[in-house]
């Protein structure tokens, strides 16, 4: 599979992509403005999301809690928490807890999200891991991310240049769904620039390459990589420099109190219907009747 294949090469690399640190950053930003302050944060994107420095700054006093569904990035995730507790920045080292069912007030995820291939799944899944009142933050690639490469890819018959991302509208519909409240979701645009597009190609395989399923399927050769270096060669600008689109979503969304009943049926007798009517407080009928 094409995404496993991504997450082991991304998990040999010395330092997670240059670009998640800097939207760990950027995703630190938002928690300003939410009052509640986690004793625990629960990261499942660990090493790869490159969120501890800025998590340590944000609650200095929380314990971060380590995952990664990914066996490789899970891997190399343990692997990093080995070394001393400075790799990893101020404060306490993370604690890997792994596929443990354990729960926070903050689930936080950077980058992770556009990967999986079953989202309804994955939202489950951290509605099931953040506490009631708490909240998950995430970030992800939006559709509209390296737009430059499709119609370049199209004329030459390459398929697509990268998946067909989530729609932020379609996310927060999700969540809602997987029984969040009140998804609060935004959006920023970068202009990423390259000297030479040599340099972009190294940068786009360090942040894991194409892994659509309707991509290019021969075996890449010099000659295709050469054609590919004079398409790119075309989205120079007027300042010299090739350039690309990037989408970036960020989201964040409360768990919400289950509401009793919703998924059952309350049956009550007919007598007991009238003993209450008939009753100086007429309250509403009990779920202590038939069942």
């Amino acid at each position: 599979m094409a995404v496993s294949r991504q997450a082991r090469r991304l998990a040999q690399a010395d330092a997670p992509p240059w670009l998640h640190l800097e939207v760990a950053q950027r995703m630190a930003e938002r928690l300003d403005f939410i009052k509640l302050r986690p004793e625990q944060v629960l990261d499942t994107s660990a090493w790869l999301g490159a969120s501890a420095e800025a998590l340590k700054a944000a609650y200095p006093k929380a314990q971060l809690l380590w995952r990664h569904a990914d066996p490789a990035l899970a891997h190399r995730s343990q692997e990093a928490l080995a070394r001393p507790w400075w790799a990893l920045g101020r404060g306490a080292p993370a604690r890997w807890v792994g596929d443990d069912p354990a729960t926070a007030p903050l689930v936080w995820s950077n980058l992770e999200l556009h990967a999986r291939a079953d989202l309804p799944a994955w939202l489950a899944d951290w509605a099931a891991r953040t506490e009631v009142g708490g909240f998950v933050m995430f970030s992800c690639y939006g559709p509209d991310s390296f737009v430059e490469l499709r119609p370049l890819f199209r004329a030459a018959g390459w398929g697509r240049p990268a998946p067909a991302w989530w729609d932020m509208h379609d996310i927060g519909d999700l969540l809602g769904r997987a029984g969040f409240a009140d998804p609060v979701m935004d959006q920023e645009r970068l202009r990423l620039t390259w000297s030479s597009a040599d340099r972009l190609l190294t940068d786009l395989r360090a942040l894991g390459g194409n892994v659509a399923p309707d991509r290019f399927p021969g075996l890449r050769t010099p000659r295709w990589r050469a054609a590919l270096v004079r398409q790119l060669e075309a989205l120079r600008g007027p300042d010299g420099l090739i350039a690309l689109s990037l989408e970036l979503v960020f989201g964040h969304a409360f768990k919400a109190a289950p509401r009793p009943g919703a998924a059952g049926e309350t049956r009550i007798g007919v007598d007991e219907l009238r003993a209450q009517l008939r009753s100086p407080n007429k309250g509403r009928p009990t779920s202590g009747g038939e069942s």
